[in-house]
């Protein structure tokens, strides 16, 4: 299994958008390098019965999940594998929903700690586990992909139409490739844990530092996964500005190597492991507007049996689930209207609302 970049999954569909143009002979390099999971797929059609069904013709959720392997060099330098012997978790997971009008895009993530049922996986080894109330990222662990897969859709009633997984050595060379992405920093960090220091203010990351600083968690600002997650949206929403970007799409000496880290990265199922599968998936996105490419987090709140674990806050959570299960369009709005509006009773939409962000806001607004 490969991974998914945890935040470089989205960027990735982005950089394919204009792989029609690379020529046959990089058309099949590119296509050669996507790595296909039979394995998920067949584990889930096991389960056919069990999962919810398709709501909403046309539109498009793809789960997409970076691995926390430690394995390969470097890869300790990013945090403690908790499992050990080179176990690997789901260290970010997003849900992707695209609209059927192809109007918007909603990115919705997945705490590691979320307190949820995983139902019975097989593991790598042929035994099942037994269903269980575990933190979120154990699914991956127990059974890679499909486990997780089927994890989402049983506390969402979300139908997951498609998987990738990313390398998080991939995201690296991704960020390498379009000569690194724009941030702006409110105040130096100094994370000797993710070997990140940098100073206040704008600046440019390139790999080692971006991967660094979207993994980085137990030194940097409050140490919390929510935190962190927030910092991954951000700087996922200054990607996709970045790869959108003329100087990108429309430079082959600068597009070639952004799709071949791109498809280097990615495993995918069956139904997207082709260059020219992705291709169709995200040619109709290239117009959707960065300020309707929308980030959020699955609302949770500290879990009532160990304040360091998460779980889901009803009904705001059911009411997001709903809207994506049934393609209804999903209000966000910056986290600090949103608690002002709660805390006064109001609200900023006669629809429900959602803390978030969007691609127009980067992280520079």
């Amino acid at each position: 299994m490969a991974r998914a970049p945890s935040p470089a999954a989205l960027g990735t569909s982005v950089v394919v958008l204009a792989a029609a143009g690379a020529g046959w002979w990089f058309y099949r390099k590119l296509d050669a390098n996507i790595t296909t999971d039979t394995s998920a797929a067949a584990e889930l059609k096991t389960y056919e019965r069990e999962r919810p069904a398709s709501v909403a013709t046309g539109a498009e959720n793809i789960l997409l999940m970076g691995s926390d392997t430690r394995e390969g060099e470097g890869n300790d330098r990013y945090g403690k594998d908790e499992g050990g012997g080179g176990s690997q978790r789901s260290d970010t997971t997003i849900l992707l929903h695209i609209a059927a009008d192809r109007r918007s895009a909603t990115a919705m993530s997945v705490p590691r700690d979320l307190m949820v049922t995983i139902p019975s996986c097989r593991k790598p080894d042929g035994k099942r586990t037994r269903e269980q109330i575990a933190q979120f990222n154990w699914a991956f662990q127990f059974g890679g992909a499909a486990c997780t897969i089927r994890t989402v859709e049983k506390f969402t009633g979300v139908r997951i139409d498609h998987h990738m997984v990313i390398d998080f050595r991939g995201f690296k060379d991704m960020v390498d490739a379009v000569d690194g992405v724009e941030i702006c920093l409110p105040e130096p960090i100094d994370d000797k844990a993710a070997r990140l220091k940098l100073a206040a203010g704008r600046q440019t990351l390139h790999g080692e530092e971006a991967l660094g600083f979207v993994r980085a968690r137990k030194t940097l600002g409050d140490g919390s996964d929510t935190e962190r997650m927030e910092r991954q949206q951000q700087f996922l929403g200054a990607l996709v500005k970045k790869v959108q970007s003329n100087g990108v799409l429309l430079n082959p000496t600068r597009l070639y190597p952004v799709l071949d880290a791109a498809t280097k990265s990615i495993t995918t199922d069956p139904g997207l492991d082709s260059l020219k599968d992705l291709y169709d998936l995200t040619r109709s996105l290239r117009d959707v507007p960065t300020e309707k490419v929308q980030f959020l987090t699955v609302p949770r709140q500290p879990y009532h049996l160990d304040p360091n674990r998460d779980e889901l806050v009803e009904p705001e959570a059911s009411e997001l689930f709903e809207r994506l299960r049934e393609d209804t369009p999903v209000t966000v709005v910056p986290k600090e209207e949103k608690e002002a509006a709660d805390a006064a009773g109001e609200s900023p939409s006669p629809d429900p609302t959602f803390s978030g962000t969007n691609a127009a806001d980067g992280t520079c607004g």
